[in-house]
């Protein structure tokens, strides 16, 4: 094997879920696909919910000064939605959305909200950053494998209510996993583990937005916000050197 089949092996579940789930898709009524899609959003909900837990526990909160263990999270995404915003990565990432949409020439309507809300819901999250790590510093995919299958099913699921943008994701995923496979292949472990968590937990808030755009409570930018993720473990850093 070489550094990087395991985010092959979670293109390629993407993929294959897609196409499941659009003809899957194509059989239910817009009333049922509606329902898919709350569904979605409650689940991501949930996993917004998982990810939170470090926020909670001692191998992250007995790093960073007793009473402060939410300042690293806060600063991160006050930071970065600073930064996405000067940047205008919502935009950007809607752009991007638009222009596979026309390159598959697919239909107006929910492929840019299927391609952003996959996006970020298959790249945000811990077995992302430590799978990838670890397959590029040659521990093993097991982390990967795991999110493969959990992604497959996931993009079924989307795919039969947002249709082919959420395949066109998969573009999204391999670029970012394939960033964090080089990572380990040439800087090792690069993350304390109350640094990971920070990121997990800042990612945690983000599919809470993305949960509140499937519900359509709140339409989020969550684009904007992106840059959090990797201000999170400095931002852990910055609060541990005052221990």
């Amino acid at each position: 094997m070489f550094p990087g089949i395991g985010t092959v092996l979670n293109i390629l579940t993407i993929i294959s879920g897609s196409v499941a789930g659009v003809f899957i898709g194509e059989r239910l009524r817009d009333k049922t696909r509606n329902l898919i899609t709350d569904v979605l959003g409650m689940v991501t909900i949930l996993g917004a919910a998982s990810a939170i837990i470090p926020l909670f526990k001692d191998g992250y909160t007995s790093m960073i000064p007793k009473g402060w263990s939410s300042m690293p999270i806060l600063i991160s995404l006050l930071l970065g939605g600073i930064i996405g915003s000067a940047l205008n990565l919502e935009e950007r990432v809607e752009m991007l959305g638009e222009y596979l949409r026309r390159k598959f020439k697919s239909e107006e309507g929910s492929f840019v909200e299927g391609f952003l809300d996959a996006s970020l819901l298959f790249a945000i999250g811990p077995l992302a950053i430590l799978g990838s790590i670890s397959d590029g510093m040659g521990k093993g995919i097991d982390q990967l494998t795991l999110k493969s299958v959990l992604d497959g099913f996931a993009s079924m699921a989307f795919a039969s209510s947002l249709g082919w943008g959420v395949a066109a994701s998969a573009i999204s995923v391999g670029l970012y996993q394939g960033l964090w496979t080089i990572g380990g292949l040439f800087l090792g472990n690069v993350m304390a583990d109350y640094q990971v968590d920070a990121m997990t937990i800042t990612g945690g808030i983000l599919l809470l937005a993305i949960g509140l755009r499937l519900l359509k409570v709140k339409n989020i930018p969550v684009g904007n916000l992106l840059p959090a993720l990797f201000l999170a473990p400095f931002a852990a850093l910055l609060f541990n050197s005052f221990i």
